[in-house]
C-alpha cells in the first residue's frame, strides 16, 4: 500500500505496540542478566551430579525487524523476537541437548535431566566417544559498539528513508525499484563447567535496494542491486549512507548494461572488486575449509569438500600473493564476537587459512582439532543461531589481505590488463559438491581495453576451480582499497542454521580466467548481439550441472 495509506491503516496503537515489543525485550534481557548466575549454578551443579563430564547453559534472545518498500508502496513489515535456553551435556563420550522457551530454575533442571537421558541413550550405537579439550574460564560482558540502536528508531522514519531511495531511482528513469532494511539484535549468556560466565550482545543491519529498467519495445530488461554490504553496526550505517546517490548511479549503470554488447566467451584477465570477490572467498575458501565439512560430518548446502586434512601445510591453494586470514575480531564484522558459543575467547585467536598461497588451517569448534591431530584446540568457530540450536562449527570473518604496496589501486591493476573485464558487485553463483568447480556472475561488467575502462559487457560469468583460480592471482590492491563485504544468511546444517559472516577483500587481478556468456549458456540466440573478437574456445563442460 502507499505510504499515506499505510500510515492511515497502521494505527498509533499498532506502531506503539512494535515499540513496546523492543522495550519489553530490553527489560527481559536486563532481568536475565540478574537471574543468570543462579540459573547457571543450579544447572551445572545438577549436570555434574548426574554424571556429566562437561555441561553448559546457553540463554539467547533474538530481535528481528525487516521492512520492504516497492516504488511508493510499503509491501511488508515483519518483526519478531525469540527467547529461550538450552542445556548441553557430555556424558560417557556422547552429547545430550535439550531446550525450552521457558526460563526458570525448575525448567532448567528438567532440561538437564532430559539432556543427560539423551546422552546416555546413545551409548549403544555411537561409534567412538567424543573427546573435548579443556578451555580456559572466562567471565565478563561484551557489547558490540554501535552509535544508534536500530530498534529505537521509529518505523515511520525507516520507511521514509527507503522511500527516498525508490524515488531517487524512479526519478532517474527506473521502471521499478524496491528497497529493504533488515536489522537483528542478539543477546547471549553462556556458562559452563570450566568456570566460564559470560554475556554478550551484537547488532547487525543491512540496507539494500534493486533497480530494474524495462525496454518494452525490445522485450528486454536490466537490473542493478545495491552494493552496500550488511555490517555489524547500528542504525548510523543506514542513515549515513548516501543511498539516493547510489540508486541514481545504479539506474545509469543499468541503462548502460542494457545497451552493452553481450560478452564473447573465452579466457580473459579479470580485475575483481571487493564487492564481488567477498562471495568468491566465501564459497571457494570459507566453506571448503570447514573441518566438519571436510571430514564428511557436514554435507548440507553443496556437499563436502575437496580440501581434506592430508592437504594441510602442503596444498598450494593460491599464488604466493594470496593470504586469507580468519578472525572474529574485525571492526564491523558480522561474525565478530568476544567469545564463540563454546566459550572460546576470539580476540587473539586470529589465524591464517591460506598463508603465502599455502593451506594452513581449518576452521574448528570444540573437540574438533583432536580429530586431525591438531594441537591448540578450537580456534573459536562455534555458533548457534537460536536458543534451541546445538552450537556447530560456523565461519568466522575470512578476508583476503591487502598487497604489500599501498599505492596499488583498482586503477593500477586495470592498467596492467590489455583485454579483460572489471567486475563489480555480486550476483548469482553455483558450485559443485566438493566446493571445487564454480561459476559466479556480478552486477556490473566494465570492459578493459589497453589498460583502461572502455564501456560495458553484459551476460558475463566467470568459471574455474577453487585452486587454479587463486593461483591465477597476480595483483592485489593495497591497504587503502580494503573493503568489508558479507552476508547475513549463510546456511549450514540439518536442521538448517543461518549465520552472519563478513569477508574483507581488496581489488585483485586474475590472469586468463574462463568467461562464459550466460545468455548463450541458457540457450538464447545471441549471435547478433555478440561483438568484439572472434569466438574463442572454452571448456564449458558441466557448467549447467553445478547449480
Amino acid at each position: 500500500m502507499h505510504r499515506r495509506d499505510w500510515l492511515k491503516g497502521t494505527s498509533a496503537a499498532g506502531l506503539a505496540l512494535l515499540s513496546y515489543r523492543w522495550t519489553t525485550s530490553a527489560y527481559a534481557a536486563a532481568d536475565l542478566s540478574t537471574r543468570f548466575p543462579a540459573l547457571a549454578d543450579a544447572a551445572l551443579a545438577k549436570a555434574t551430579e548426574l554424571g556429566a563430564s562437561f555441561a553448559d547453559l546457553h540463554l539467547m534472545q533474538t530481535d528481528r525487524e525487516s521492512l520492504i518498500v516497492r516504488e511508493e508502496m510499503v509491501q511488508g513489515v515483519d518483526a519478531g523476537s525469540s527467547l529461550g535456553c538450552s542445556v548441553r551435556v557430555l556424558v560417557q563420550g556422547a552429547w545430550g541437548f535439550a531446550a525450552s522457551e521457558e526460563i526458570s530454575e525448575m525448567r532448567v533442571l528438567q532440561l538437564v535431566e532430559s539432556a543427560i537421558a539423551i546422552a546416555k541413550g546413545q551409548a549403544g550405537w555411537r561409534k567412538q566417544p567424543i573427546e573435548i579439550e579443556a578451555l580456559p574460564a572466562h567471565t565478563g560482558r561484551w557489547d558490540m559498539p554501535v552509535k544508534v540502536d536500530p530498534f529505537t528508531i521509529p518505523l515511520e522514519e525507516k520507511v521514509g528513508r527507503l522511500l527516498e531511495i525508490n524515488r531517487a531511482a524512479l526519478g532517474k528513469g527506473a521502471s521499478y525499484c524496491n528497497s529493504h532494511l533488515s536489522a537483528v539484535r542478539e543477546r547471549k549468556w553462556l556458562a559452563n563447567t570450566f568456570g566460564t560466565r559470560i554475556e554478550q550482545s551484537r547488532v547487525r543491519i543491512h540496507p539494500s535496494f534493486s533497480v530494474t529498467l524495462v525496454d518494452p519495445k525490445k522485450g528486454e530488461f536490466a537490473s542493478r542491486a545495491s552494493m552496500r554490504p550488511p555490517r555489524g553496526a547500528g542504525y548510523e550505517y543506514f542513515s549515513e549512507w548516501d543511498a539516493a546517490a547510489e540508486a541514481a548511479l545504479a539506474v545509469e549503470q543499468a541503462k548502460e548494461k542494457m545497451a552493452a554488447p553481450s560478452v564473447t566467451p573465452g579466457k580473459m584477465d579479470l580485475v575483481i572488486a571487493p564487492s564481488n570477490l567477498w562471495l568468491t572467498i566465501h564459497e571457494t575458501v570459507g566453506h571448503p575449509t570447514e573441518l566438519d565439512r571436510s571430514l564428511g560430518y557436514e554435507a548440507n548446502f553443496a556437499g563436502t569438500s575437496f580440501c581434506t586434512p592430508d592437504k594441510l601445510d602442503s596444498l598450494q591453494y593460491g599464488s604466493e600473493l594470496v593470504n586469507l586470514f580468519a578472525d572474529r575480531s574485525a571492526d564491523g564484522g558480522l561474525s565478530t564476537v568476544m567469545w564463540d558459543d563454546d566459550g572460546v575467547k576470539t580476540l587473539g585467536r586470529e589465524f591464517p587459512i591460506v598463508k603465502d598461497g599455502v593451506f594452513r588451517n581449518f576452521q574448528m569448534a570444540l573437540g574438533q582439532a583432536a580429530l586431525i591431530g591438531r594441537e591448540g584446540g578450537s580456534n573459536g568457530c562455534a555458533y548457534s543461531d537460536s536458543f534451541d540450536a546445538f552450537p556447530i562449527q560456523r565461519m568466522p570473518n575470512i578476508s583476503l589481505q591487502p598487497g604489500k604496496d599501498n599505492t596499488v589501486t583498482a586503477e593500477s591493476l586495470i592498467a596492467g590488463v590489455e583485454d579483460g573485464i572489471y567486475i563489480d558487485g555480486n550476483g548469482s553463483w553455483s558450485i559443485d559438491q566438493q566446493r571445487y568447480n564454480f561459476q559466479f556472475t556480478g552486477q556490473v561488467f566494465h570492459r578493459i581495453k589497453n589498460g583502461k575502462l572502455d564501456g560495458m559487457f553484459r551476460d558475463v560469468a566467470y568459471q574455474g576451480n577453487s585452486v587454479d583460480f587463486w593461483k591465477a592471482c597476480d595483483g592485489l590492491g593495497g591497504a587503502p582499497t580494503y573493503e568489508l563485504g558479507g552476508a547475513m544468511n549463510c546456511g549450514k546444517g540439518q536442521p538448517q542454521q543461518v549465520a552472519p559472516v563478513s569477508h574483507g577483500a581488496v581489488p585483485a587481478r586474475f590472469r586468463q580466467i574462463n568467461v562464459l556468456n550466460t545468455a548463450a549458456e541458457s540457450g538464447k540466440d545471441i549471435a547478433s548481439a555478440v561483438q568484439g573478437s572472434p569466438m574463442k574456445g572454452c571448456d564449458c563442460s558441466g557448467a549447467r550441472d553445478w547449480a
